[in-house]
């Protein structure tokens, strides 16, 4: 049990921390505080349709796992013997 506590522990990192990097790197579409800091001075050259979508994709798909992860160790905090 305790390793795998462990075990979703550290995916509960590796995913919150892959999150964040995935989330920073979406490209910002106006109008928000992204704007207000400078990011609104932004060029279309790196931009494609498809890395958009392949980039909404693997971010729902970790937002999923962590999502897993969270339920699995509140699960493991309620039914501790």
């Amino acid at each position: 049990m305790t390793v795998l506590k462990h075990v979703l522990e550290v995916l509960l990192l590796l995913t919150s921390a892959f999150e964040i990097l995935l989330i920073l790197m979406h490209k910002g579409k106006g109008g928000g505080l992204s704007d207000l800091f400078g990011g609104g001075i932004s060029s279309n050259l790196g931009s494609s349709g498809v890395a958009e979508k392949n980039l909404n994709r693997i971010t729902v798909a970790v937002g999923l796992l962590w999502t897993l992860a969270v339920i699995a160790l509140g699960l493991l905090a309620r039914f501790k013997s």
